[in-house]
Parts: C-alpha cells; structure tokens; sequence
C-alpha cells in the first residue's frame, strides 16, 4: 500500500476529502490529507507556518504526492510542493491523469 500526500488549493477544500476517501477505499491507497479550516478560523502567522511545516513532513514520510488539479489548476503553493516532491524523489500523481 503506497501512502500519499494530497496536495492542491484549498479551492478545492470540499473535493479533496472526498478524493482521499476514494483513493483509500476504491485505489488501496493511504492518504495523509491536510488539515481543513471548516469553520474559517482565522490563522495567525505562526498557524500557518505549522500547517506548512507538517505538510510538507507529510510528504517527507509519503511515497509520492497526489495532486488534486482539477481543470488544469496548480496554484502556487501546490506549485512549490510538486518540486519539493520532485526534489526529494516522490512520485508525483496527478489527479487530471487518474481514473476516480
């Protein structure tokens, strides 16, 4: 069973646990998801450092990323994850190319 870490915009907040869910129950995947802010709390600089500094140990401990680009859309920070995965020689899975 290969573990992945969902990466994509928070655009797409909604889409993305419903994507894990399938990934694990119909892909025989283990998904590390990040953490949703639900109830729109607001963040301070120091929250978001953590969330970033988890995910990207998330990824660390993954065999590769799986990339929620839904039309086509890869913002920024996604951006940035794909080379860290890139760099640390993970699998890259792209949502767009996956058959759910």
């Amino acid at each position: 069973m290969k573990t992945v870490t969902i990466c994509g915009s928070m655009k797409y907040e909604k889409e993305m646990p419903i994507i894990a869910f399938k990934l694990e129950t119909k892909h025989g995947y283990n998904v590390l998801q990040c953490v949703y802010n639900f109830e729109k709390e607001e963040l301070s600089s120091l929250d978001v450092e953590a969330l970033r500094e988890a995910h990207y140990k998330k990824i660390d401990i993954s065999d590769g990323i799986y990339v929620v680009d839904i039309g086509g859309y890869i913002g920024n920070s996604t951006k940035e994850e794909i080379r860290y995965a890139k760099e640390n020689k993970k699998e890259i899975i792209m949502h767009s190319s996956y058959d759910l």
